[in-house]
């Protein structure tokens, strides 16, 4: 039997099953996927997760998880009035594939046992354990006395646990990979909030020269993706120049709608939830810093009440109260400076 069970092996899960290890409990650290995987994200990394990456992996970003332009400068935002916001910030442009796959490899140098390939399809718990059962070419049951879910906001887990109806409150995003040119500062990544161009953000980066352009709207309004994506590409045309030479591919993707207060699911008995599965996101769907510290305060939660149930879930709580404040702000502060998100305030 294993101390503590994780599923998923992105930023949270990942930093979750490395500071486990270290401390000498036995992790296994599950993923539906083979690693390294394909991780449809922004890919920047602000200066606060360099900083967590350094503080809870004691070493920098390898250059082999980044992409070009290496250096990111910040965030440049258009608001619904067309008013612009530049916001300047050390930070770095990776490729989530090799960045996710590093962090694995730092958590198996731990200790931890890393079992990639393994899908969790279903998870139950009594007043010792939580088992949770895996799907890799068979169907099979592993269990430990605590389980944290980092498998994302399309987890199979947390909705069967909370017994939850209906469609969650997702955001779906859709962008595109391209090879053209543009009158951009590439050193920057640039969210347009008007509300012609998308229901929630829109948005233009680069990576390895390649422009990546992305829409995104309530899941419920999913056929509006397309004629609001080229709304996005008419005005990219004609107010920053840009010319397609080539689409290279697409991408789609959910991530959670965060709704007024930013509720969080911190878990259920033995279950914490953490990163996008718990609900922590920032603006625009910076979550990989939200992801390396609430799994990082779920590791220290379990660590420090492990013989003690009940008070696991409250110190996980308490632990990433820090967390959910900056989140709150941080969404109080786009709520300030456009009207689509308003009701965030």
């Amino acid at each position: 039997m294993y101390d503590v069970i994780v599923i998923g092996a992105g930023p949270a899960g990942c930093t979750a099953a490395k500071a486990l290890a270290e401390k000498g409990f036995r992790v296994l650290l599950a993923e539906k996927c083979r690693m390294p995987r394909y991780k449809s994200c922004s890919g920047q990394l602000i200066q606060k997760s360099i900083d967590l990456v350094q503080r809870y992996f004691d070493r920098e970003v390898p250059r082999s998880a980044m992409c070009t332009p290496t250096e990111n400068r910040g965030m440049i935002f258009t608001s619904d009035r067309r008013k612009e916001y530049r916001f300047q910030q050390e930070g770095l442009n990776i490729w989530r594939s090799s960045f996710d796959h590093w962090l694995a490899e730092r958590a198996e140098e731990a200790g931890a046992e890393v079992r990639d390939g393994a899908a969790a399809i279903s998870c139950t718990q009594d007043s010792k354990t939580a088992m949770v059962t895996l799907r890799s070419g068979k169907v099979y049951t592993e269990t430990a006395r605590y389980l944290i879910d980092c498998e994302g906001v399309v987890g199979t887990l947390k909705r069967k646990l909370l017994l939850t109806d209906g469609t969650p409150p997702y955001i779906m995003t859709f962008q595109t990979y391209n090879r053209g040119r543009i009158d951009l500062d590439h050193h920057y990544f640039h969210a347009y909030l008007q509300p012609e161009l998308s229901q929630y953000d829109a948005w233009f980066n680069v990576k390895d020269e390649m422009l990546v352009l992305g829409v995104s709207v309530p899941v419920k309004d999913r056929g509006k993706i397309a004629p609001y994506y080229q709304r996005f590409i008419d005005y990219m045309e004609k107010n920053h120049c840009l010319k397609i030479g080539q689409q290279l591919k697409t991408d789609q993707w959910l991530m959670p709608h965060i709704l007024p207060g930013c509720p969080i699911d911190y878990g259920i008995g033995r279950v914490l939830f953490a990163g996008e599965a718990a609900g922590f996101l920032n603006p625009m769907g910076e979550g990989i810093s939200a992801g390396l510290e609430s799994g990082y305060c779920a590791a220290q939660a379990v660590m420090e009440h492990f013989d003690s149930m009940e008070t696991v879930l409250p110190g996980y709580r308490e632990r990433t109260a820090p967390l959910h404040d900056y989140m709150k702000r941080q969404w109080r502060f786009v709520a300030g400076i456009a009207d689509t998100f308003s009701h965030m305030k």
